[in-house]
């Protein structure tokens, strides 16, 4: 059965007397076939498994966004406990944030830019959470999704930047059947909008350009924040309705 760690004081004594290499999968939550792959993967290459859940505020520059964000916990524990995961870290803010967030980790270029550009103070809030968390987890290995693949670049310059000592393993999107990436977020989307939602996909693998790929969308009533093509990978954000979505791929 997986063990419930509800702050950090409780992490640290649990990873103390632990042998074998660790895998982590860090989360915020609402769970789905995305979060189960990273799981999985973290299960087949490690000796224990470290989930943990935790809405992290500081990173939502807007605060309806928080509060709306999905909160399913006994769904999310049903799958830890499948998926053979050993520890569930369920910490709060406080424990988390005790300088109350006078001290975080920033980057000051990539972050700037994409997602970045649209949400201030988005990528502070990650590193630093994640900075805290690899600190109490101390995995061998943690496993993030490419579906976020700004952040997945971000967290492995971080470990890079501050010589710390583990792997960064990036995993495959997971889509749903028509292409769209899974994501916490689309629960939140109406029926209408669910059906039109992977054009985002389509739109962006199928274009010649950036510039094709937004007008596309824009023709079909998304709010496009941005795609771009960076090096050899295309990027977008696009609302719809009250969602904002995003998704890249390799071009």
């Amino acid at each position: 059965m997986s063990e419930v760690l509800r702050s950090p004081s409780e992490m640290k004594a649990w990873r103390k007397d632990k042998v074998g290499t660790v895998g982590f999968v860090p989360t915020m939550g609402a769970l789905h076939a995305g979060h189960e792959e990273l799981i999985k993967r973290a299960r087949k290459e490690n000796d224990l498994v470290v989930l943990s859940i935790f809405v992290n505020p500081t990173q939502f520059n807007d605060p309806q966004d928080l509060a709306k964000y999905p909160k399913t916990w006994e769904q999310d524990f049903a799958m830890a406990e499948m998926n053979g995961v050993d520890a569930v870290f369920f910490p709060n803010f406080e424990e988390m944030y005790p300088d109350k967030y006078r001290y975080k980790v920033s980057e000051n270029d990539y972050s700037l830019l994409l997602d970045g550009a649209h949400r201030p103070g988005h990528f502070d809030g990650v590193l630093s959470v994640v900075m805290k968390l690899f600190n109490l987890v101390r995995p061998n290995k943690a496993y993030f999704g490419e579906k976020d693949f700004q952040q997945l670049s971000l967290i492995r310059g971080m470990v890079d930047a501050f010589f710390m000592n583990l792997e960064v393993i990036p995993v495959a999107t997971v889509r749903e059947h028509d292409g769209l990436a899974m994501s916490s977020r689309n629960t939140r989307l109406k029926t209408e909008e669910r059906k039109i939602a992977p054009a985002i996909y389509k739109a962006i693998t199928e274009s010649k350009s950036a510039e094709e790929a937004t007008a596309k969308l824009q023709a079909q009533g998304f709010v496009v924040d941005y795609v771009t093509d960076i090096g050899s990978r295309r990027f977008v954000a696009a609302k719809l309705g009250e969602v904002r979505l995003i998704d890249n791929v390799e071009i």
